[in-house]
């Protein structure tokens, strides 16, 4: 049983995967996840849109569709791991930071760092570290959390369980949140449980994917994720937020986002969210 309130947010990625092929803009977003049943909303720098530099504005919509700001989540082509792009990064973290502190309890959550240069990982693994620690720091001083998302995704460094132990290791605790993401977990170490457990301090918020056992994704229940004991591990967890944000990027979602998120909400009334 959870010690803390459920709420179930969706992230945009699942529009944000098809590239070109998706025309709409955030408004059409706000509408898809308020009509799936959703209370909340993680949106990435990519679909942010005509609301970027427009927090107020932005605002507006959210309550109006009924929806909360889970998150606000960014990348950098840099992967967070050329030193030369430190400074460059970091403008655009506090960039992003200053927009989320318009939005009581609103995360900045940073993905993964991903390598994108030659030379040794451990290097890449000191500047990542470098860049999410001092944002962390930006975040601080602006009331705003930041979290790390690791991902399974191409050239990632952040894949396996030494890879999670490598970079928490440079992490401060106190600065610098972790979003585990289920998905991506299963795809890169089958010790999901444990490292929810061992670093369940670091736990801000979820991001609930499914993938079966060849790491393919797959629509949420229909899979290898074991949802109850993730909800168990995470509800538990002193920092955890009590949001479990869905993303999903299976072909069924590919097909149809809207309707791929609104059958992840009903499933998730099926685990009691």
């Amino acid at each position: 049983m959870t010690k803390t309130k459920l709420k179930v947010g969706c992230q945009t990625f699942t529009w944000e995967m098809l590239g070109k092929a998706w025309t709409g803009g955030p408004d059409d977003l706000l509408k898809a996840i308020a009509d799936g049943g959703y209370a909340g909303i993680e949106i990435t720098d990519t679909m942010i849109g005509r609301y970027a530099d427009r927090p107020s504005e932005f605002a507006a919509a959210l309550k109006s569709s009924g929806l909360t700001l889970v998150s606000f989540a960014f990348g950098s082509n840099s992967g967070f791991t050329l030193k030369e792009k430190i400074s460059a990064d970091l403008d655009t973290a506090k960039r992003w930071i200053d927009f989320a502190a318009a939005f009581p309890g609103a995360l900045v959550s940073m993905g993964s760092a991903t390598v994108v240069s030659d030379g040794p990982r451990d290097g890449k693994f000191a500047i990542a570290a470098e860049v999410y620690n001092r944002a962390g720091e930006f975040g601080r001083k602006a009331g705003v959390q930041v979290a790390v998302h690791p991902s399974s995704h191409h050239n990632t460094l952040l894949f396996d369980r030494a890879d999670y132990d490598a970079i928490f290791a440079l992490l401060d605790p106190d600065l610098v949140g972790w979003v585990p993401d289920t998905g991506h977990i299963l795809r890169g170490h089958k010790d999901m449980a444990d490292t929810l457990t061992t670093y369940r301090d670091r736990i801000r918020y979820i991001h609930l994917k499914d993938v079966d056992a060849k790491g393919t994704w797959a629509m949420l229940g229909k899979g290898v994720c074991d949802t109850p004991e993730v909800i168990e591990i995470a509800g538990a967890a002193p920092n955890f937020n009590g949001w479990l944000v869905l993303e999903e990027e299976s072909d069924t979602a590919a097909a149809d986002p809207a309707g791929a998120v609104k059958t992840n909400r009903q499933t998730m009334r099926g685990y009691g969210a």
